[in-house]
């Protein structure tokens, strides 16, 4: 008989008790190779990949996408078998060609998935379509299955409602036998508002009136829990300023290119505004610190979370001792874990240990906002859209490329005349960039 491992939820954090399922990599049935990727799962600071514990095929999948599941809680298994020849496949080719494995394949957990007859072929109703099924009257049979292995998908209920066919003209307690046969949904057209509806709606009774319930992520529950706390525990105020690009911008426009040939890497203004917030954080110790009990902590060094737009969501890597960093070490760095935040990667090793923020709002067009801070750090400094503004110069009105910055602080700790000196050193800093090499 074949030995069957367990898959099981794995310790990813001292505070991590649960996760959700993000998506399956491998079907149920594919072979696996020891140590290859099977599952991402999401926790409350990052995604992370269960690797197969042993080669073999995957069965009996026991979460699917969006649930929950403890650590330590088996959501699957692998059944230690032979390669197949040809390098992949499913559990059903090896079955058929050893006489000493089981006769039939074991069948999908009862809690998971029910199995329906369609077309006279056995299929799987998973969860998600069986609920859709109920809410709407429907039998699977009336489904077709576009799932591996005949499996009746959420997305095959969804557009067979969507197709029009699912809407009878008023309920009945069975149906009545003389009734005429409804169209087959192929044959049925939908009406134009429905097929302007996005893919993802449920169509209820009104074509305009639609809901969709879907659970929460890991990231964006712990998001919402610490800005809420953010909000009810620090006294949290902003002040403004804004600065004058040309100078950073001059100076990106002639050494952009040779900087990308020497280091690998594009010139960005986020490296600039990590060095001029080292200076800052350095004249304005206190915006660099946090509240510990009746104590305050005060750093000597800079570790700056640069806030970046991930598969999940938005996401704050950590970039360690910034004041030790160089131009290309930073944007090195932020340009790589952009990538791991892309691929849903980041470690929360990654996310954790910041002393100060910074989130650029303009690359999505932001002109202004009031960022609020990452508990237990004191400040956040907000970037936003460069715009070319009249502005008065030695009694000239000018064009000038021009940024709002907002700087967040809590002011239990951080006074007002720290935080309007600490925008005014980042607005010194970057009109002058020769501050950054000269230390003045």
């Amino acid at each position: 008989m074949s030995e069957i491992i367990p898959v099981d939820v794995p310790t990813v954090g001292e505070s991590i008790s649960e996760v959700q399922i993000g998506s399956w990599l491998k079907k149920d049935g594919d072979w696996v190779e020891n140590g290859e990727d099977l599952v991402e799962i999401e926790t409350e600071k990052a995604s992370v990949q269960i690797p197969a514990p042993s080669s073999g095929y995957l069965q009996g999948i026991l979460k699917q996408t969006d649930e929950f599941a403890e650590v330590g809680e088996t959501i699957a298994s692998i059944r230690v078998g032979e390669k197949p020849e040809g390098g992949g496949g499913s559990s059903d080719a090896p079955a058929a060609s050893n006489s000493s494995a089981p006769t039939a394949p074991a069948p999908a957990p009862a809690s998971r998935a029910s199995e329906k007859s369609v077309g006279g072929a056995a299929a799987f109703v998973m969860p998600a379509a069986q609920r859709l099924l109920d809410e709407h009257s429907l039998s699977a049979s009336d489904v077709p299955a576009t799932g591996p292995g005949g499996r009746l998908l959420k997305e095959d209920v969804l557009a067979y409602i969507r197709s029009g066919a699912t809407r009878p003209a008023a309920p009945a307690p069975a149906p009545a036998p003389a009734a005429p046969a409804p169209a087959p949904p192929q044959a049925m057209t939908a009406p134009p508002a429905m097929d302007a509806a996005p893919a993802h709606t449920l169509m209820t009774e009104g074509a305009y009136r639609s809901e969709e319930v879907k659970p929460m992520s890991m990231l964006r529950r712990t998001i919402a829990s610490r800005l809420v706390q953010a909000q009810q525990t620090a006294a949290l105020l902003t002040t403004f300023n804004e600065i004058d690009m040309s100078p950073v911008m001059k100076i990106r426009s002639k050494y952009k290119d040779a900087f990308a040939k020497k280091h690998g890497v594009k010139l960005g203004f986020m490296s600039f505004f990590a060095k001029a917030a080292v200076e800052a954080l350095r004249r304005y110790p206190a915006v660099n610190a946090e509240i510990r009990g009746d104590s305050m902590v005060y750093r000597n060094y800079q570790d700056i979370g640069i806030a970046i737009g991930g598969g999940k969501g938005l996401v704050v890597p950590v970039l360690r001792n910034v004041e030790r960093m160089s131009f290309s070490q930073i944007e090195g760095s932020i340009a790589e874990y952009a990538r791991l935040a892309g691929e849903n990667r980041l470690q929360p090793s990654d996310l954790m240990g910041g002393t100060f923020t910074i989130s650029n709002g303009g690359i999505y067009g932001s002109l202004l906002s009031t960022p609020i801070v990452n508990p237990p750090q004191s400040g956040i400094l907000g970037l936003h859209s460069i715009q070319e503004r009249p502005i008065a110069e030695d009694g000239q009105v000018v064009i000038r490329p021009m940024m709002y910055i907002a700087l967040t602080y809590d002011h239990r700790i951080v006074d007002g005349r720290e935080a309007v000196g600490f925008l005014v050193t980042i607005k010194e800093t970057i009109e002058d960039p020769a501050r950054l090499f000269l230390e003045v």
